[in-house]
């Protein structure tokens, strides 16, 4: 093929891929926003966030290993209104060894809402048990600039089939169940303890299914989740796809993850390890671990 004719079939071909990737982040843009960036430089390994149920427009997000038994309130832009520390288990140094994801739910009182922190992290699977602290959310967390201590219920876990290592904790309000989702194994395990635990409590977690998912390791690791407030959504995600459910006639969560995912709009983050509906469940919120990191918001797609 002459030279003059490769020209004349290359440059058409290389403007359609142009228009091609145009298109498609215009697309990208229209689906997710940079709302903000976590604007304190103690946020530098953000690990989860959650939305309040008491406080429109006020997120919990959290550190994960290495820091202190505490969490922050902040505003979708970034904005810290409140720092929350609590009373972490005493044979850690810290009080927390790898607290890895926060939730918000339903808990002991009726018409209350609590924060549960995931201590569960456990790069090397050898922890002999992994804790959850409940607190109950107050509305003075949300005033700017403000130090507060909170109570904290302590409740540890231990896996009927051993160590291992998660980033991914739930609140189901439907079945009041707290999820919890191993992060390293090429198939992921889905575990679940009742809601109506006791202070200091030891129990065994139950194992419901494990799910696998397309991907190279790591990058198909799974390094967050959430339930909607209503119960009736969930997401999973890891370091390159966010996985999306709807639940059917209130089905158990772990028999409708069994059922094959939605991938929706995601953004890869340098280390995305949080993922959190909004209030509504319109949309969700991620962020990632560093400082000053954005925090991204995705709508939900409508079908």
């Amino acid at each position: 093929m002459s030279r003059s004719r490769k020209i004349k079939i290359i440059i058409p071909l290389v403007i359609v891929l142009f228009f091609a990737a145009y298109a498609e982040h215009r697309h990208d843009a229209q689906q997710l926003d940079i709302v903000g960036h976590l604007r304190n430089k103690e946020l530098d390994e953000t690990s989860g966030i959650a939305a309040s149920a008491i406080r429109k427009g006020i997120y919990y997000v959290h550190n994960d290993s290495g820091d202190t038994s505490r969490f922050f309130a902040i505003t979708p832009d970034g904005t810290l209104k409140n720092t929350i520390y609590y009373k972490g288990d005493p044979k850690e140094p810290q009080g927390a060894r790898d607290c890895e994801d926060i939730a918000v739910g339903i808990g002991p009182k009726k018409g209350k809402s609590y924060v549960y922190m995931g201590d569960i992290g456990d790069n090397g699977a050898e922890r002999k048990y992994i804790t959850v602290y409940r607190v109950e959310e107050k509305p003075e967390w949300a005033k700017d600039s403000l130090v507060k201590n909170a109570e904290a219920v302590p409740v540890h876990y231990k896996y009927p089939d051993g160590p291992r290592d998660a980033e991914t904790l739930m609140i189901d309000p439907i079945e009041k169940l707290i999820y919890i989702v191993s992060k390293r194994e090429d198939s992921v395990m889905v575990y679940t303890s009742p809601l109506d635990f006791k202070r200091d409590d030891t129990l065994m977690l139950t194992r419901r299914c494990k799910l696998y998912f397309k991907g190279f390791r790591p990058f198909k690791w799974i390094t967050a989740g959430d339930i909607s407030r209503d119960g009736q959504q969930i997401l999973l995600k890891s370091y390159e796809k966010v996985y999306y459910w709807k639940r059917s006639n209130n089905e158990p969560v772990w028999k409708t993850m069994l059922k094959r995912p939605a991938e929706l709009p995601y953004k890869p983050e340098k280390q995305g390890e949080a993922i959190g509906f909004t209030l509504d469940g319109t949309g969700y919120y991620t962020t990632s671990e560093g400082v000053f990191a954005p925090i991204y918001y995705y709508k939900i797609p409508s079908n």
